[in-house]
């Protein structure tokens, strides 16, 4: 056996000891005495051993690591050095490795050791647990027993020599433990800070889905919320915190938390953003993230938008035709020195429209626009419920368990009603000219409608009285274009009115001796919500909605 071979193999120790051997054995004999000059050259005297000389049996008796020697097809047993033993207990020469050495049939090192005695190349396997517990990393290394013998021609043997390594067994695991429970901590965080249960507008079918990436990928910050407004408009939003872990779920959290406090002020979409962008920075400057924010207005048959750095709205007509919203987009948020600004997109009755985060397209083998370009094609042949459409979109896209990235999707749909369901959802509109006749022409206006859609008799009464509270409250303070709007729903009445001024009221006490003042304070104690908003094109618009009882809305 040639034990240079493999002693390169073998722990620290008992190589620097082989090198120190190789190299001209002690100190005194490399010219580096440490010891008397007499002794010295008494040991120049004696002739150096050299590695070749070395009694290999000997050597591997008191290495450490466990040795093993087998030979021939059936790895015959041939030797196995004292640790060897103490790990597993003496064992038989001469009897084949599948009887005599079960510890390495347990660990499936006998095929490695067919393989290695056909190719005649080492081979290693890394931390394997053998009976016992102990953790051994392998390496297998052909010999040449007889002499003469051919290599790979299967008369020759193999050198298993296993080292310990349970300790750094033990700290991988304690590792990917500790990986584990924060991964789970930060998808229960990510879990907890989304919505529980979508708001179901009364317009709108919405559903959603959210998937982390596999256990090898950190959790992300995907986000996404729907928020009611009022007077039948919603806003939809969906981003994605470009960090991992439990700091990218916390900043999340608190985008969302502020998208909803922000929404409540019934802002223009880039205005929105324009908020959040500085809040983004101040959260932390080092974490931005993308956001689209989107407002559906059933009156305008649009949804309007603003994206900061986000990927386009795709939206299906009701002939099947997808439409992407790429414009305007802005920077990302945190990136600050940016005006956001808003555009829209078609979305009438029969239109699906989606929202999703970079992990539903993104590929590292591919341009991120062919992955658009591939979720266009799957959204057009998606039909179904939102929740049908979102689970076709994860599966067309191929997305799995183990994905590398987190992935949100945000699937809405306006419905095309007819016959029954047609009934439930009217419109009707009214310009109102100004002069002392625009108040009693709302008033008979808003009677002849409301009788029409046959509301009952108490419904009927307070939604005309707060429709002649907010034209007169339009008429005193607005300025034209005026327009009163009445709309009804499955599930409520409302009543609009816009104007050319864009000052909103509020609602306030008035004193007895006040002539004004009140008619804002009696349609917020007779309705079921009240509130106001800025309109794009300049003015604002005041409504309020009534529950309808439960019957009403069945109709």
């Amino acid at each position: 056996m040639n034990f240079t071979r493999w002693s390169a193999r073998l722990p620290g120790t008992q190589r620097r000891a082989a090198a120190r051997t190789e190299t001209g054995g002690s100190p005194a004999q490399r010219g580096e005495s440490s010891v008397p000059a007499a002794r010295a050259e008494r040991l120049a005297d004696t002739p150096a051993a050299g590695v070749d000389e070395l009694p290999a049996r000997e050597v591997l008796d008191r290495i450490p690591a466990l040795v093993a020697l087998v030979h021939g097809p059936e790895h015959r047993v041939a030797y196995t050095n004292d640790a060897y033993a103490a790990a597993f207990g003496a064992r038989p020469l001469g009897t084949p490795a599948r009887e005599a050495l079960p510890e390495l049939a347990e660990v499936g090192l006998l095929p490695l050791l067919d393989q290695v005695l056909r190719s005649a190349r080492p081979r290693t396997v890394k931390s394997r647990k053998a009976p016992g517990g102990r953790s051994y990393t392998f390496t297998c290394t052909p010999v040449a027993l007889p002499l003469g013998a051919a290599a790979g021609d299967g008369s020759g043997g193999v050198l298993v020599f296993a080292a310990d390594v349970t300790d750094h067994a033990e700290a991988a695991e304690r590792l990917r433990a500790s990986e584990r429970s924060q991964r789970e901590t930060a998808v229960t965080l990510q879990r907890s800070l989304l919505p529980q249960e979508l708001e179901q507008p009364d317009d709108l079918r919405i559903a959603a889905t959210y998937q982390p990436g596999g256990t090898d990928a950190a959790v992300g910050g995907d986000w996404y919320d729907v928020i009611t407004l009022g007077g039948g408009r919603t806003a939809l939003v969906i981003g994605d915190v470009m960090g991992r872990g439990v700091r990218a779920a916390a900043v999340m959290g608190q985008l969302r938390t502020a998208v909803r406090a922000y929404a409540r002020l019934d802002l223009p979409p880039h205005e929105v953003l324009q908020l959040l962008d500085g809040l983004a920075a101040e959260i932390d400057a080092s974490q931005i993230a993308t956001c689209v924010y989107a407002v559906h207005d059933p009156n305008e048959g649009s949804l309007t938008y603003a994206s900061a750095g986000h990927l386009p709205i795709l939206v299906r007509d009701e002939n099947g035709t997808i439409h992407r919203a790429e414009e305007p987009t802005g920077p990302p948020l945190g990136t600050g020195g940016w005006l956001h600004a808003s555009g829209s997109v078609p979305l009438g009755p029969g239109s699906t429209a989606v929202l999703y985060t970079d992990g539903l397209v993104e590929r590292r083998s591919e341009d991120i626009d062919e992955g658009v370009a591939a979720l266009e094609r799957a959204l057009a042949g998606a039909t179904g419920t939102p929740q049908v459409v979102c689970d076709r979109l994860i599966r067309a896209l191929g997305v799995t368990a183990d994905h590398d990235d987190d992935v949100a999707v945000l699937v809405l749909q306006q419905p095309s009603r007819t016959g029954v369901h047609a009934e439930l959802f009217r419109n009707a509109a009214l310009e109102l000219l100004g002069g002392v006749e625009a108040a009693p022409r709302a008033r008979a206006f808003a009677t002849g409608v409301l009788a029409s859609w046959r509301f009952p008799p108490d419904l009927h009464d307070l939604g005309v009285l707060a429709a002649s509270e907010l034209v007169a409250n339009s008429l005193q303070h607005g300025t034209p274009p005026m327009r009163l709007r009445l709309r009804r729903t499955d599930r409520r009445l409302i009543i609009e009115v816009t104007d050319g001024d864009d000052h909103l009221p509020r609602r306030r006490r008035a004193e007895p001796a006040d002539e004004a003042g009140r008619g804002i304070a009696i349609v917020a104690t007779i309705a079921s919500n009240w509130g106001s908003r800025r309109t794009p094109g300049g003015g604002k618009a005041v409504w309020c909605e009534f529950a309808l009882p439960r019957a009403q809305a069945t109709r």
